[in-house]
């Protein structure tokens, strides 16, 4: 049993090997636009106004207050962070975390002198959130569909998912609340539920940009490589697959339908995953709203 169970793994690596290779230069120019975009935003909205929102970031403008430079707080975090998640979560769901947290911190410093030349005036702080917002969103959604992320409390949210029964959204929640709520350190509770409302719309307008607005997604499956399929989509973290017996509608064959949930951050690397397991895969993806797990 263990035997298979490594060849199992061992194929699994192979695949996700296979599809983090694959157009991998468009993928890095993504991840840095996406990043520009979103250290741009975080200069002339959040920090410029102290709204406290989310992760790393969030944290550093509470520290700014005391005279840290943001983008080296944010590096410095990102680097702990890393060599946590290289511990706790293994090489590989690290690796992919290593190039935004690295490069997001140095946007942030480069765009910092770019907000003198946007004078904003007397712009309402609702109309800053919300821009920011937008802005941030984008920019995350476009990071997450390329199938790397910016570190930070992302790996966080990861490892508390793995090491409890706690969801991958519920946990953002957790994470990202606390940090937003951090603000009350130097800021009133005016700037806290602003912060909120960013942190909200930003969560949306990002799984908006990667597919849908649920938190999950759900795909259904038509295989002849069943067992290599599913024994992938259990790899995926919070993942989840069932095996239903169905019959085609135009062969009248007996055949089995997957059914598999995963978050809507895996989103890429399963749909590129199931591609290169089954050139001829078939596979229809909806939104799921909600996943409830047996205890």
């Amino acid at each position: 049993m263990l035997f298979f169970k490594k060849i199992r793994e061992k194929r699994v690596n192979e695949i996700l090997k296979n599809v983090n290779e694959r157009h991998l230069f468009r993928r890095y120019i993504l991840l840095a636009i996406g990043c520009f975009v979103v250290a741009f935003a975080f200069n002339l909205f959040f920090l410029q106004y102290g709204i406290v929102c989310f992760g790393i970031s969030g944290l550093s403008i509470v520290v700014n207050e005391f005279g840290i430079d943001p983008s080296l707080f944010i590096l410095i975090g990102n680097i702990v962070l890393l060599i946590i998640s290289f511990f706790t979560l293994g090489i590989d769901k690290t690796k992919n975390s290593v190039i935004g947290s690295l490069i997001f911190p140095l946007f942030v410093k480069l765009t910092s002198p770019l907000t003198s030349y946007i004078p904003l005036g007397d712009v309402e702080m609702i109309v800053i959130a919300i821009f920011g917002a937008v802005l941030t969103g984008i920019g995350y959604g476009i990071i997450f569909k390329t199938g790397f992320t910016t570190g930070g409390t992302d790996i966080i949210n990861q490892i508390i998912a793995k090491y409890s029964k706690v969801s991958l959204g519920t946990s953002m929640l957790m994470v990202d609340g606390l940090v937003v709520l951090s603000a009350k350190l130097v800021f009133s509770w005016e700037i806290v539920l602003y912060g909120m409302i960013v942190l909200y719309i930003i969560s949306m307008l990002t799984d908006k940009v990667i597919l849908g607005i649920s938190q999950s997604k759900a795909f259904y499956i038509v295989t002849d490589k069943v067992e290599e399929v599913r024994g992938f989509l259990l790899s995926i973290m919070n993942g989840g697959v069932t095996i239903i017996n169905a019959k085609g509608g135009y062969s009248n064959e007996k055949q089995q339908l997957l059914l598999g949930v995963v978050p809507t951050r895996s989103y890429f690397v399963v749909k590129e995953g199931l591609k290169e397991i089954d050139k001829d895969i078939f596979f229809l993806v909806c939104d799921a709203y909600e996943v409830s797990n047996k205890e």
